[in-house]
C-alpha cells in the first residue's frame, strides 16, 4: 500500500498543482476506505490531507482504483507461477515492479495457461533439443541434425517438418519475451503510422467518412477525436486500420525484425544455420508479434481517445451544471412544436406547476393571435417574469411568438430566453417525470423541465441521465462504465459545491449530496411530507435510516434557510459550530450580527482561533463562509440575443456578426448555437488570434460569444465559424496555428458529430498524467 500512495503521490505532483506528499495520499486513501465521499473530504478534511481539492482527489481516487486491480492481478499472477513451481527471484522481482497491466501481462505470457500450440507439440517430440542446438551453434547444418528427429509417429516424417517444429519453439519463445515486447512497443509508438483505408465498395455507405480513404498519421500525433472518427468507421465496416512503419522493401529486413534478431544475437555471417534463423525472425514477426502489437496499440490508441473523450464531456457537463440560474422567479415554458402545437407550462418561484396548455400558433392551424392572447393572459395571472424556450424545432419560430408577446404587452414586463432543451425528452419519459406528474401528459412534462432548467439548471438536469443530456464527443464510442462512473463524479461534485435547500430540493437532487442515496434521499422528502419543513440541520438525525456517519458527510451541504440557527443556512458544517461560537464570544459579537459583516471579519486574524480541533484551512473557510453564507459558486445570469430574422441555415450570409451560446467544447474547437437549428463550428484555428492549445483555455459551454459567419453548407447542414473579427470569408487567412485556415476554409474536422439545436453537444487520468509534466511547464 505505501508504494501505491508513493507512486500516486509522485503522479499527482507532476500536475499544475504542486507538490503532493505520500502521506497527503495516505490520509485521503484512509478516508476513501472509511466511506467518506470526494466532496466532503475536499471541503472538511482540509487538514487531514494537507488541502487536496477535489479535482486531485478524483484523480487519486481513479489511480487508486487502477493500481489496487493492478496489485490484486500481480497477486494472482505469483501465486500462478509459484504453483507451476517457475518462480525465480529475478521473475518476482519484475513482477513486483511492473507499473502497467501490459508490462504485467507481458511477463506473465510465458507462463499463462494456453491451448495447445504448434510449438508444444514440436517440444512434446523432442524438438526443443534441436531448437536449442540451431539457436546455440548457428555453424550446426539444419538439414543434417534435423534428420536425428525425423519421427512419422510423433507427426514429424521429414525433414522439413521437423525444422517447421523447431521454428515454432523458437518463436513462440522469442514472441514471449517481456524485454523485447516492451521494445517493440515502444519502437512502434515513437514510429508507426495509423493508416485508414476505404473498405471496396463501401463508398457510397461510408461517404460521412470520406476524408479516411486513405488516410495516414503518425500514431503518436492521433488526436482522440480522429481516433474514435476511424474506430467508428471501422466497426461500421466502411473502413480497414492498421499500423504501419516505414515501407517494406523487396529483400530488406523490417525494422523490428532487425530489433528481435538483436534482441537474441541472430544475424548472416554465412553460418549454415544462419537463413534458418532469419527465417524464424521474419515469422516470429509476422505471424507471432505484428498481429498482437498492433491489436495492443490500436486498444491503447482507442482507450486513451475514450478517456480524453470521457474528459470533453465530463468538462461540458460541468459547465452546463454550473451555468447561472436565473433564480427564483414565475417563469413560463414553452416548448416549441409545428404540427403538435406548443406546448405550455406556468411554474411558480420555487418551480410548482400552476398551469399548462397546448397551443398552435405556427403551420397548419396558425393561431397566432389566439395564442398570443393566452399567453398573455397565462402570463398576467401567474406574474410571470421569464419565458423560457426550447431550443429545438421551431424554436425560432416561437421565439418570434414571445417576441411579438413582449411587444404587444409590455406591461406584463416578462423576458424572453432560449434554453437547451437537451434531454428533456428522456426526463419527460421517465420514471421519475412519472412519480413527479402521474396525471400530466408526456408532451407536456418536457414543457414543466424547460422552465425549471432556466430557474436552476443544476436542479433540473440532475434528474437526466447525464449522458442523455448531449454535451459529449462520441460519447455512445466510448466505455459505457467509464463514462457514466465519470459523469457521475461531475454531477456529485457540482451539486456538493452549490449545496442545496433541504426543505425545497427535490429527491433527485437529494440524491447527489455527499453521502446520501435514492433511498435516503426519498427518506428525506417523505420526512419532510409528513412533519413540515425541518428547522434545524439536527433533525435530519430523525429521518429513517440517516444515521451519524451519514449526517456527518451530507450536513454542511444541506441548507436550512430561514431556520433556527442561522449557521444551518451555510456551508459551516456542524461539527465546526463550537468554532464559530468561540469566535463570536471572543470578538464580543453575536452569531447573526458577524454573519455577512464582510469589513469586520476580514480584520479578524484565523491563526487566533486555532487549536488542536481546528486548524488554519478550516478556520479561514469559516470565516470567508461567514461573510458570503451559503454563496453560490455560479455566475450571474445573462442571455444571449440572437437576431432577429436570422431564423435557418438559409438565413445566413458570409461576414455575418452574430451573437450565440458556446453549446460544446472539443478538442478541435467549439460549437456555437446562434438560433438557425444548426450549431456552428469555430474551430480552433479561429478561436483567438493567439495560439490555442486547449479550445477550453478560451471557452466553454454556456459562454455568451460573438462569431463571424464564414461559411454556410447547406447540403451538409454545416455552418463554419470565427471569432477572430478580422477574417475574411473566402480569403486563406494566416491563423495562429502555423498558417491553417481558419473556420471558412476549415471544413468541420473529419469524423466529428454534428450538433443540432435539439441535442447540443470529462477524471481520465492517463491523459492527465500523459500531459502533467508539459502543463507543469507552462
Amino acid at each position: 500500500m505505501d508504494s501505491i500512495n508513493t507512486r500516486i503521490a509522485e503522479e499527482l505532483s507532476a500536475l499544475p498543482s504542486g507538490r503532493v506528499q505520500p502521506q497527503q495520499v495516505a490520509a485521503a486513501v484512509a478516508l476513501l476506505d472509511e466511506g467518506a465521499t470526494v466532496p466532503f473530504i475536499a471541503r472538511y478534511r482540509k487538514e487531514v490531507t494537507g488541502s487536496l481539492d477535489d479535482t486531485q482527489l478524483r484523480m487519486l481516487e481513479e489511480r487508486l482504483r487502477y493500481l489496487r486491480e493492478l496489485d490484486e492481478r500481480r497477486t494472482a499472477i505469483l501465486a500462478s507461477i509459484e504453483e507451476q513451481g517457475k518462480l525465480t527471484p529475478e521473475l518476482a522481482r519484475e513482477i513486483k515492479l511492473a507499473d502497467t497491466k501490459t508490462r504485467l501481462e507481458d511477463l506473465y505470457l510465458p507462463y499463462k495457461q494456453k491451448r495447445r500450440t504448434k510449438g508444444q507439440i514440436a517440444l512434446e517430440a523432442g524438438l526443443g533439443e534441436l531448437a536449442d542446438a540451431l539457436f546455440n551453434d548457428p555453424t550446426l547444418s539444419p538439414d543434417s541434425e534435423a534428420a536425428r528427429f525425423i519421427d512419422a509417429e510423433k507427426g514429424f516424417a521429414d525433414i522439413k517438418a521437423v525444422l517447421e517444429g523447431a521454428k515454432y519453439i523458437l518463436m513462440e519463445r522469442f514472441a514471449e519475451d517481456a524485454t523485447l515486447l516492451d521494445r517493440l512497443r515502444v519502437f512502434l509508438k515513437d514510429n508507426a503510422t495509423l493508416t485508414a483505408r476505404l473498405v471496396p465498395g463501401k463508398e457510397q455507405e461510408g461517404a460521412k467518412f470520406s476524408d479516411y480513404f486513405e488516410h495516414d498519421e503518425p500514431l503518436k500525433s492521433a488526436p482522440s477525436h480522429r481516433a474514435l472518427a476511424i474506430f467508428r468507421g471501422r466497426n461500421e465496416g466502411v473502413l480497414s486500420v492498421a499500423l504501419k512503419v516505414g515501407e517494406e522493401l523487396p529483400g530488406t529486413a523490417h525494422p523490428c525484425e532487425i530489433m528481435i534478431g538483436e534482441r537474441f544475437g541472430i544475424a548472416n555471417q554465412g553460418r549454415a544455420a544462419d537463413k534458418w534463423l532469419a527465417e524464424v525472425v521474419r515469422w516470429t514477426w509476422k505471424v507471432k508479434l505484428y498481429t498482437h502489437l498492433e491489436t495492443d496499440l490500436l486498444g491503447e490508441l482507442r482507450e486513451g481517445a475514450d478517456l480524453e473523450a470521457i474528459n470533453v464531456f465530463a468538462r461540458n457537463l460541468h459547465d452546463l451544471l454550473l451555468a447561472a440560474p436565473a433564480g427564483p422567479r414565475a417563469t413560463l415554458g414553452l416548448d416549441p412544436g409545428l404540427r403538435t402545437g406548443v406546448k405550455v407550462a406556468v411554474v411558480d418561484a420555487t418551480g410548482k406547476l400552476l398551469e399548462t396548455a397546448t397551443v398552435y400558433p405556427h403551420a397548419p392551424k396558425n393561431q397566432w393571435d389566439q395564442t398570443i392572447a393566452v399567453l398573455a393572459a397565462l402570463c398576467a395571472k401567474h406574474q410571470v417574469e421569464l419565458i423560457a424556450i426550447g431550443n429545438g424545432t421551431a424554436s425560432r419560430e416561437t421565439d418570434k411568438l414571445a417576441g411579438e408577446l413582449i411587444k404587444k404587452y409590455p406591461a406584463l414586463k416578462v423576458t424572453k430566453v432560449m434554453v437547451s432543451e437537451a434531454g428533456a425528452s428522456v426526463y419527460s419519459a421517465s420514471e421519475l417525470a412519472a412519480k413527479e406528474f402521474p396525471d400530466l401528459d408526456v408532451s407536456l412534462r418536457g414543457a414543466v423541465s424547460i422552465a425549471r432548467r432556466l430557474q436552476d439548471p443544476l436542479a433540473e438536469l440532475v434528474k437526466i441521465e447525464p449522458k442523455s443530456i448531449g454535451v459529449g464527443q462520441y460519447q455512445h464510442d466510448v466505455s459505457q462504465l467509464q463514462l457514466a462512473r465519470s459523469l457521475d463524479a461531475v454531477v456529485e461534485d457540482c451539486v456538493n459545491a452549490v449545496g442545496v435547500d433541504v426543505n425545497t430540493a427535490s429527491a433527485a437532487l437529494l440524491a447527489r449530496i455527499s453521502g446520501l442515496n435514492s433511498t435516503l434521499a426519498q427518506n428525506i422528502v417523505a420526512h419532510r411530507d409528513a412533519n413540515g419543513a425541518f428547522k434545524t440541520r439536527d433533525e435530519l438525525k430523525k429521518v429513517s435510516r440517516l444515521g451519524e456517519k451519514t449526517f456527518e458527510q451530507a450536513a454542511g451541504f444541506l441548507r436550512v434557510m430561514n431556520g433556527d440557527n442561522p449557521l444551518d443556512a451555510s456551508a459551516v458544517h456542524p461539527e465546526t459550530y463550537p468554532l464559530v461560537q468561540r469566535i463570536a464570544a471572543d470578538t464580543g459579537r453575536d452569531i447573526r450580527s458577524l454573519i455577512g459583516d464582510s469589513g469586520f471579519l476580514k480584520r479578524l486574524d484565523p491563526k487566533k482561533f486555532t487549536d488542536e480541533h481546528f486548524g488554519l484551512p478550516t478556520v479561514t473557510d469559516i470565516l470567508k463562509e461567514l461573510d458570503k453564507p451559503g454563496r453560490d459558486p455560479r455566475p450571474e445570469f445573462k442571455t444571449a440575443e440572437f437576431q432577429d430574422g436570422i431564423e435557418s441555415l438559409k438565413d445566413l450570409k458570409p461576414g455575418m456578426v452574430l451573437e450565440g451560446v458556446v453549446t460544446n467544447v472539443t478538442n478541435f474547437g467549439a460549437f456555437v448555437d446562434i438560433g438557425v437549428h444548426q450549431d456552428g463550428l469555430v474551430h480552433i484555428s479561429a478561436l483567438s488570434e493567439k495560439f490555442v492549445k486547449d479550445p477550453y483555455e478560451v471557452v466553454k459551454a454556456g459562454d455568451i460569444v460573438k462569431v463571424k459567419v464564414m461559411e454556410v453548407d447547406i447540403p451538409r447542414n454545416r455552418v463554419g465559424l470565427s471569432m477572430r473579427m478580422g477574417d475574411t470569408p473566402g480569403e486563406k487567412v494566416e491563423g495562429p496555428r502555423g498558417g491553417r485556415p481558419a473556420a471558412g476554409q476549415q471544413r468541420q474536422e473529419r469524423g466529428a458529430p454534428r450538433q443540432e439545436n435539439k441535442a447540443p453537444s470529462n477524471n481520465a487520468m492517463a491523459s492527465l498524467f500523459a500531459n502533467a509534466k508539459q502543463l507543469k511547464k507552462k
